[in-house]
């Protein structure tokens, strides 16, 4: 297994089975920091930086949560239009790199921009975590969902995961990568126009993910231990922001998990995971339906965050 000491964060594509067991360790064993509500000094004298071209609210506030839950500093933006970056001059990522590697010892960066976070690696002597760049990847979430099912159900191996949404997203590409290291069975549902590509098709073949994709929720969610979700509604991940309109469209029935849906179809003992913010795909009644984790992710992220944040700068071997 490759150490994490001083180690970029940008892909699940390359990430060993022992890889993911190692991160769940280290987050059990930090979590109780968490769960206490209390800092430790364990990343004392060091400094997180964000910056973060793109709006987040969990992300952001997860990985700067768990900075200071390890005692340690953070700065940085969560607006890039503030910066030299976001305004008239549009600096580059190079030059905006070199100057923020000075600033902290880790980087954690969202960008709009497919392969920012690995452009800015490139340039920089300090660690950075991918936050999500553009219909990339987004590691640390889908860490954190792997982590999550893994404490629910107790396993990953096994188990049947039923993915709904656009599978575009940031998100779907690094649970395919995650997915990929343990025997899971998968099963894709999205709008056609929002399908699978056939180059990330072949890329899962290749990682032996077994997988097969249907045209609606309902026919595959009796089989499903682990219901995963995304917006089929949602913004332009390759804008650094996207305004609200009026008419944002509603989510077509053959992509929603309706509380009915669960009781009547799915198994009794499922869960539900959504990385948020959703639409009307996943209404607020089966919030308090047996089968919702999402909530407790936002513990889980604050956890995971601190792991990574600790294995990066060697505060855990």
């Amino acid at each position: 297994m490759r150490s994490f000491l001083g180690r970029d964060i940008l892909s699940l594509k390359e990430w060993e089975r022992a890889e993911y067991f190692r991160v769940f360790e280290v987050a059990d064993d930090l979590a109780p920091i968490a769960r206490n509500r209390r800092n430790s000094d364990l990343l004392s004298g060091k400094t997180l930086l964000t910056a973060f071209y793109q709006p987040s609210t969990r992300t952001r506030l997860a990985t700067e949560a768990a900075m200071h839950r390890l005692g340690g500093h953070v700065l940085g933006f969560s607006d890039a239009k503030m910066t030299r970056a976001g305004d008239f001059y549009q600096e580059s990522i190079k030059d905006t790199v070199h100057m923020l590697e000075y600033y902290g010892d880790v980087i954690a960066m969202r960008h709009f921009q497919q392969g920012a976070p690995a452009e800015a690696a490139k340039w920089s002597t300090v660690p950075v975590i991918n936050c999500g760049d553009g219909w990339g990847e987004h590691p640390t979430q889908v860490l954190t969902d792997m982590y999550t099912i893994y404490k629910e159900m107790g396993r990953l191996d096994g188990l049947n995961f039923l993915l709904v949404g656009d599978m575009r997203m940031r998100t779907m590409h690094s649970i395919g990568y995650a997915m990929s290291q343990f025997n899971i069975t998968a099963t894709f549902i999205s709008p056609p126009e929002m399908s699978l590509t056939e180059e990330f098709k072949q890329e899962l073949r290749d990682l032996n993910l077994r997988f097969r994709e249907v045209k609606t929720v309902t026919e595959a969610i009796g089989d499903a231990d682990v219901i995963y979700m995304e917006p089929v509604v949602q913004a332009d991940y390759t804008k650094s922001r996207v305004e609200t309109t009026q008419d944002k469209g509603l989510t077509p029935a053959a992509y929603k998990v309706t509380r009915e849906l669960m009781r009547d179809k799915a198994k009794p003992d499922s869960i539900i995971l959504h990385s948020l913010p959703r639409m009307d795909e996943l209404p607020a009644d089966v919030d308090a339906t047996r089968h919702a984790r999402y909530w407790i992710e936002a513990f889980n992220g604050v956890v995971m965050r601190m792991a990574l944040l600790a294995l990066v700068l060697g505060a855990r071997e």
